[in-house]
């Protein structure tokens, strides 16, 4: 009988390295706990700024708030990157969001379906997960360094997705999705977008380009807050800070990711 390893290809590792210059290395290794451990401590160690490290398999990924990230080997795109920001310290809470463009950006380029983005960090197609995104601030003799970890399930069938609500690029409609492609895509589109990001001196542009692309935006929400309390309310919009701006009945409240827990439909 062929294993699920064995019937889905591996990411191929010559084009990959011919990624795009922004990306120093790309390396793949076939099994990891958590590809962005892997990344913080490279960057701890002084690496530069365009590493990235992506796992055939992840056994231990991790999601924001610690939650669990895994799927079956190769049936993924599980990666971590190592940024080192250019930008003032309040803008970095723009690097999931602007992420997630990237993502969205790269599936249909591809020729994946018209995806949608949940606030603060997942890529949505109709009301199903298809990838998380966690950034993680790293400290190193260097500076300081941000880990992007992405998590984008491409062929998981309906029985191998890890969570209920949880979906793939192959449950949505698109069965012959190419691992490799579709990186260098995503790698290709996120340098992009932090080019531009990093030189504009502003959030302006990238926020009108995720606002039009999230599902959150308009609709009547339930945010889970750490405390136990929820803020009931109608969805209207990001802030300049990249927070949700929630109009309840207790008033307009701007929730920073940090500070929730969920984020559901009312």
């Amino acid at each position: 009988m062929t294993s699920s390893r064995d019937s889905r290809p591996p990411l191929d590792l010559a084009r990959l390295a011919e990624s795009s210059p922004a990306w120093t290395t790309v390396e793949v290794v076939e099994e990891s706990p958590s590809t962005n451990a892997l990344v913080a401590d490279r960057a701890r160690a002084g690496s530069p700024e365009g590493l990235v490290v992506v796992a055939e398999h992840q056994t231990a990924g991790r999601g924001r708030l610690v939650r669990s990230w895994v799927t079956p080997p190769r049936a993924a795109l599980t990666f971590s990157v190592l940024l080192r920001p250019r930008v003032a310290d309040h803008r970095w809470p723009w690097l999931p969001l602007l992420a997630g463009v990237a993502v969205v950006e790269a599936i249909e380029g591809a020729g994946g379906p018209e995806c949608g983005l949940k606030w603060p960090n997942d890529v949505m197609y109709d009301e199903a997960k298809l990838a998380g995104l966690l950034v993680e601030r790293v400290e190193s003799p260097s500076g300081p360094a941000a880990v992007l970890g992405i998590g984008l399930n491409v062929s998981t069938s309906e029985e191998e997705l890890p969570v209920p609500g949880a979906g793939s690029l192959a449950t949505a409609g698109w069965a012959g999705a190419d691992r490799t492609e579709l990186l260098l895509g995503i790698l290709d589109a996120l340098g992009r977008r932090l080019d531009r990001w990093s030189e504009s001196g502003d959030d302006a542009g990238l926020r009108r380009d995720y606002e039009a692309r999230c599902s959150t935006v308009g609709r009547a929400v339930r945010v889970h807050l750490p405390s136990g309390q929820e803020v009931v309310g109608t969805a209207v919009g990001i802030a300049r800070d990249g927070s949700l701006v929630v109009d309840g009945d207790a008033g307009r409240a701007s929730l920073s990711a940090g500070d929730v827990i969920h984020v559901r439909p009312a």
